[in-house]
């Protein structure tokens, strides 16, 4: 990778009249936003549907899109909704944040009748999209006509024993049965993947490459489970023997309890691990980078027994390694990953980073512990990692400010020579910009500089997160101009 610099926005995150960020005008203007600022990449959050808690690494699919992003403007544009049947809806009364509730019936009942204005339309597209997905569109449309049609169950309630096993006979009965609805969420699809495809044929245009992010694990309540049980580490009646999560850490002194179903890596290994090779493929689609979440599950990953209720009793387990990655590289030869390698670092873990040779992560905001000497400190980076102020599920850096340890904080003005006249957080991002590594990410609350409040995430709370937004006036030409400048001076720029 060349060196460069990126923005950390979510799609949820841009402005929009109707709720949360979409695919819309918002988007064209943030790309045409990076282009001045003299980015050359734009790395998004998971853009799948979204379940419990509301997070984008809990989804029913590893496949699909999340239809909140389909832009309701570009739907009234093509015909298949009447402005008064959006404005007449509400979307939430604060604009700085996502108000999940608002959305979860009123988005659906538009996107029906957009849906019923223009499958019949669009039958011919819809067709062609259907044929060039059907390694995961028929499981996955299906599995929402049946969570419809149970009440919104998990699929482990389901009463249908046959339909809950995925026996083929239910499968063929229930396709047949809820033809309708799985035409409906067919046809979302097909809206989600049209208007994404064309945001990022806008953004080559502007040589802004995106950055997606894959989750390492897949929901238990997904069309993933559900439709191939036997990748998974379940027992004879699809219940989980033990679940993913991580040991207590920086974040959580009970660790993390994920309880995410573990994969069965000797049944995978079998076909050549053919379910890696299509998810892949599917995340091939969507972005030009892959960052692969908690990289560290594939060297060795964290088992807690089925039922416990924190993450502690957990034990490691030898995952499959460069068995895994080594055929991955060579099966997606021109596509570049990112690690996510954060969290205790092993003699194992560090041999597996190398082995890869995937670029890792350096978050500044772990740099400055007073009491010990770090590898995240900008004079310790390699050229081949990725230098961050903080991630999404950091707190921002004026935030950080706010809640570290004094010390540490002394430290970090001490080394990066952090003055009021700069801003505290610009000097974050000067330093971060200085670094060897190839690549620099900040999260775009850090160059508007906001506080806790425009956090995105907080490892351990379900409840609560993936709410903030930018609003409509923060992106200006001066802030543009700003970290054009920045980046300029630090060899990043796209025209340097």
């Amino acid at each position: 990778m060349e060196r460069s610099s990126g923005i950390l926005m979510p799609i949820s995150s841009l402005p929009s009249p109707y709720g949360i960020g979409t695919f819309g005008k918002a988007a064209y203007d943030f790309v045409d936003f990076l282009e001045k600022a003299g980015q050359r990449w734009w790395q998004i959050l998971p853009v799948g549907p979204t379940s419990l808690g509301d997070s984008p690494y809990m989804s029913p699919s590893a496949y699909a899109g999340n239809p909140y992003y389909i832009d309701l403007d570009m739907l009234a544009e093509d015909g298949l909704l009447k402005q008064e049947e959006i404005t007449a809806c509400s979307w939430g009364k604060d604009p700085a944040r996502v108000d999940y509730d608002c959305l979860q019936g009123q988005r659906l009942l538009l996107l029906k009748k957009a849906a019923d204005r223009g499958i019949a339309r669009d039958r011919a597209a819809v067709d062609l999209f259907a044929s060039e997905n059907t390694d995961w569109l028929p499981d996955y449309t299906l599995f929402m006509a049946l969570k419809e049609y149970f009440d919104g169950k998990d699929w482990m309630e389901w009463p249908d024993e046959a339909i809950r096993l995925h026996r083929p006979d239910a499968v063929a009965a229930y396709r047949e049965k809820l033809a309708g609805q799985v035409q409906f969420y067919t046809y979302l699809q097909f809206l989600f993947f049209n208007q994404w495809q064309k945001l990022r044929t806008y953004a080559k245009e502007k040589g802004i490459g995106i950055i997606g992010d894959m989750p390492i694990y897949v929901a238990m309540d997904s069309a993933d489970v559900w439709s191939s049980p036997e990748n998974f580490l379940l027992d004879e009646e699809n219940v989980p023997v033990k679940v993913a999560g991580v040991p207590p850490d920086y974040f959580c002194e009970d660790g993390q309890l994920w309880g995410n179903p573990l994969y069965n890596f000797e049944q995978m290994k079998r076909d050549g691990y053919g379910w890696w090779i299509r998810r892949i493929g599917g995340a091939q689609k969507l972005y030009d980078v892959l960052r692969i979440d908690h990289f560290r599950g594939l060297e060795s990953f964290w088992a807690v027994p089925y039922g416990d209720k924190t993450a502690r009793n957990g034990t490691w387990i030898k995952g499959p390694g460069m068995d895994l990655v080594g055929m991955l590289k060579n099966w997606f030869s021109g596509m570049q990953f990112i690690a996510e390698d954060l969290g205790a670092y092993t003699p194992e873990l560090i041999q597996f980073l190398d082995e890869s040779g995937f670029p890792g992560m350096r978050v500044l905001e772990f740099a400055f512990n007073a009491d010990e000497e770090s590898s995240y400190l900008p004079h310790a980076h390699i050229r081949n990692c990725v230098c961050y102020v903080g991630t999404h599920d950091n707190d921002t850096i004026m935030g950080w400010k706010e809640h570290a340890p004094a010390g540490d904080i002394a430290k970090a003005i001490d080394y990066l020579g952090l003055s009021d006249r700069e801003g505290f957080a610009w000097g974050f991002i000067r330093g971060g910009m200085s670094s060897v590594a190839d690549l620099f990410i900040a999260q775009m609350q850090d160059y508007l500089e906001l506080g806790s409040e425009a956090r995105m995430n907080t490892p351990g709370e379900m409840y609560g997160n993936w709410q903030w937004r930018m609003l409509p006036n923060q992106l200006t030409n001066g802030l543009a101009k700003r970290i054009a400048a920045v980046t300029k001076l630090y060899g990043r720029s796209r025209r340097s």
